[in-house]
């Protein structure tokens, strides 16, 4: 399979590499944990870092995967420093390449315009707020704060602040799979969570993009 996928073009490459980690499950990512937990806790830190790298990745089953693997609290832990780690770096690389390309985006988008300017002018707030949802364009935002003049103290705290609370919710929801399954009102409740933070998400991101 390895050497098929070499054998490809690189668009191809690339179009099995995002379809392969978009159809990761649970158990995928849990298997992962138990190979490479030699590595203590590294991979929980990892998985979600690369999440704010490679956006297509899914967060909510590594949050969840982390909670279940380590406990509630230590996985919450390692996501929300991976989380926060992956988003910094985001913005770093936004700010040292992305200030050039910013007013050409702004001329030729001015949805991308209306959204900047959300971010210069309100600050911590729609920071906070998109990235209190697990659904939401969080690598858009990283990348967008990065290009602005927004305050480095400003974006790490507000990041730091948002994502402490979608992922403890998301840890607290996947800490105990099984008492999911034993209480079915228990998999209610998080599947009504899950999709109010989605609809919520969605109506920011419409709103503002």
């Amino acid at each position: 399979m390895l050497l098929h996928s070499l054998a490809l073009p690189a668009a191809e490459r690339w179009q099995d590499f995002v379809t392969f980690f978009k159809g990761l499950t649970l158990d995928d990512i849990q298997g992962f944990l138990d190979r490479y937990s030699a590595l203590g806790p590294l991979p929980g830190i990892l998985l979600p870092l690369l999440e704010s790298l490679l956006p297509f990745l899914p967060l909510v089953v590594f949050v969840v995967a982390n909670a279940s693997a380590y406990g509630m609290w230590l996985g919450f832990l390692l996501s929300w420093i991976g989380a926060c780690a992956g988003a910094f770096i985001v913005f770093l690389l936004a700010r040292r390449f992305g200030g050039r390309y910013s007013e050409r985006i702004r001329g030729r988008m001015p949805k991308m315009d209306r959204f900047f300017s959300w971010i210069e002018t309100k600050g911590f707030t729609p920071i906070f707020v998109l990235s209190c949802f697990p659904f939401s364009p969080s690598a858009l935002v990283n990348i967008a704060s990065g290009m602005s003049k927004l305050p480095l103290h400003t974006f790490l705290i507000a990041i730091a602040m948002g994502k402490a609370v979608m992922i403890i919710t998301l840890s607290f929801i996947g800490h105990d799979l099984r008492a999911l399954v034993d209480h079915p009102w228990r998999l209610v409740v998080a599947g009504l969570v899950l999709v109010v933070l989605w609809l919520a998400g969605k109506k920011l991101e419409s709103r503002y993009l």
